[in-house]
């Protein structure tokens, strides 16, 4: 039995993204980031900011949810399913790695990347950054 596991990202186009960053995504990333910040020291909106973050490049630049075909193989016949997420690490592991690590580098870098983008020439290194952030923030794949 052969197992292969294909992931990428859905995203409209590059044109479609530039323009909401430039009329939506800018403000409303910045926004959203200071909203799910409030909530991460609330402790109990923890959950809700980290599901927040982890949506940061959706907002700021329409970056699309990581899709997965899966394709196994006996023999002749091959098996395709398609999932909508990738499998996560251990919750122990991101729960400590968040609490010792993740909440003040992903903080720095979110910042980083709004910085990156305004300058229009790092608008793709920003965007690359802010689809980092929830792999920083909680090992999130």
């Amino acid at each position: 039995m052969k197992k292969t596991v294909i992931v990428s990202k859905q995203n409209p186009g590059c044109l479609v993204q530039v323009l909401w960053f430039a009329l939506i995504g800018w403000w409303a990333g910045q926004l959203w980031m200071a909203a799910a910040w409030f909530l991460m020291v609330t402790i109990v909106g923890a959950p809700l900011a980290v599901a927040m973050l982890n949506k940061l490049p959706q907002v700021i630049a329409l970056r699309g949810q990581t899709v997965g075909v899966e394709v196994t193989q006996v023999g002749d016949l091959e098996r395709v399913k398609t999932t909508s997420h990738v499998p996560q690490r251990n919750i122990v592991l991101r729960a400590i790695y968040f609490i010792l690590i993740g909440w003040w580098v992903s903080a720095l870098w979110m910042e980083a990347a709004y910085a990156v983008c305004l300058s229009i020439i790092g608008l793709p290194i920003g965007f690359w950054m802010f689809d980092q952030v929830p792999l920083l923030l909680s090992l999130h794949r």
